[in-house]
């Protein structure tokens, strides 16, 4: 198998559980029985995923220009379909950002990086989904 090839596995588990197992060996279990909610859906997955690919961009990034930041969170929202397939057509991205004297230039900067350039889960997604982001600045 190449480098640009991955390869995970899906068992199913039975009662609606599947447990995944990540190409490098992490198992992730996975609830498709909608009201259980005792562990991630696919859906929950994916748009975990959206927001964890550009977080890591925007922290490195932030770190590269030697931003002082000593908590950083994201919350994503995802829009659906009515119909099926309910796939996302809208994602949501809000970047927290705390810490001493951060530029606001290098947030936005950072941000527009991961999403035009180095997160490879966005461009996965953008075909059939707009995303918007916005951020916020706070003083610890």
């Amino acid at each position: 198998m190449s480098e640009n090839q991955y390869r995970a596995t899906v068992r199913y588990a039975g009662d609606d559980f599947l447990i995944g197992t990540t190409p490098s060996g992490h198992s992730q279990a996975i609830d498709t029985k909608g009201d259980r909610r005792s562990a991630a859906s696919p859906l929950e997955l994916l748009l975990v995923s959206v927001a964890a690919c550009t977080a890591v961009d925007v922290i490195s990034i932030l770190k590269k220009k030697r931003q002082d930041v000593v908590d950083y969170n994201v919350e994503i929202e995802g829009t659906r379909r009515d119909e099926f397939p309910r796939g996302f057509t809208a994602f949501h991205i809000n970047h927290i950002v705390t810490g001493r004297s951060i530029s606001e230039k290098a947030v936005a900067d950072a941000i527009e990086l991961s999403d035009t350039k180095y997160c490879s889960v966005a461009y996965t997604v953008k075909p059939t989904a707009k995303i918007t982001t916005s951020y916020e600045i706070m003083e610890p």
